[in-house]
């Protein structure tokens, strides 16, 4: 009960810094739509239109202040990181838009890294038991294919988060538990991640310049969003073809393998 009770202190604490930094914001441009009350706080988009609306508000709002917006950025995406919450694909998206291509990527690697690694230390010091206790199969399962690539543990990292046997949070959550060392914890999310996240941002640099809807069809878009999968396939294959040759990999027939979410 007390780890619980100090995880729930933890978030909330969190919590409360990143609605002060969304709401007390510096003076500046309005911080709603037009159709809502001035003043309102900045959100995590859910979808797509929200997605562009926050893109829209936070570009004109950078103008003025951009190193408040930067750090609102990196707050918000190291909460959802750092306490495995699901959306942090659109906030690559919102990274391409806000701070272009390559500047976004650097900085989605990175932070996906750190975010990861906050997770991997709140796992290890309050959510042990409760990991086990809530994903016994699912713990044992990691734990024996863990340790048959003990001897290639850094490739086998590297191929969960190309090609993820577990989704990405309940990899963060369980790591500590599989006695996996910090530091290629740490490095297998900056490296193996940066495929998903060079698409996400890239994506988002690219719709950041549409006008309308009929410009994301036109054929210069469509042949960028096709180089960019290209791009992000390399990797990928070439770790697949070390696994072949190097990993264990192989699964009983009755075991029902997780299907990937969120980072």
């Amino acid at each position: 009960m007390r780890p619980l009770l100090g995880l729930l202190l933890v978030f909330a604490g969190c919590t409360f810094a990143l609605y002060l930094l969304s709401t007390r914001l510096p003076g500046g441009p309005r911080t709603g739509s037009p159709k809502e009350p001035e003043g309102r706080s900045l959100w995590f988009p859910s979808d797509l239109a929200e997605l562009r609306e926050l893109s829209e508000v936070l570009r004109e709002y950078r103008k003025e202040h951009q190193a408040y917006v930067f750090l609102l950025f990196c707050s918000a995406y190291l909460y959802k990181q750092g306490f495995a919450i699901p959306g942090s694909s659109f906030l690559n998206v919102l990274a391409g838009a806000l701070f272009g291509p390559w500047l976004g990527l650097v900085l989605c690697c990175i932070l996906t890294s750190v975010g990861a690694t906050c997770c991997y230390l709140l796992s290890s010091i309050f959510g042990k038991q409760l990991v086990v206790s809530y994903f016994p199969d699912k713990v044992a399962l990691m734990q024996r294919k863990v340790e048959e690539n003990r001897n290639s543990l850094f490739f086998f990292l590297l191929f969960l988060r190309l090609f993820p046997m577990t989704p990405n949070w309940f990899l963060n959550l369980s790591a500590p538990i599989l006695n996996i060392p910090i530091v290629q914890f740490f490095f297998s999310v900056l490296i193996g991640l940066i495929p998903y996240n060079f698409i996400c941002v890239q994506t988002g640099s690219i719709l950041s310049t549409l006008t309308s809807l009929d410009a994301l069809f036109s054929w210069g878009t469509v042949f960028k969003l096709l180089a960019i999968a290209l791009v992000a396939l390399v990797p990928g294959t070439l770790i697949k073809k070390f696994s072949q040759k190097h990993l264990q990999l192989n699964e009983p027939s009755n075991t029902n393998h997780i299907n990937r979410k969120d980072t």
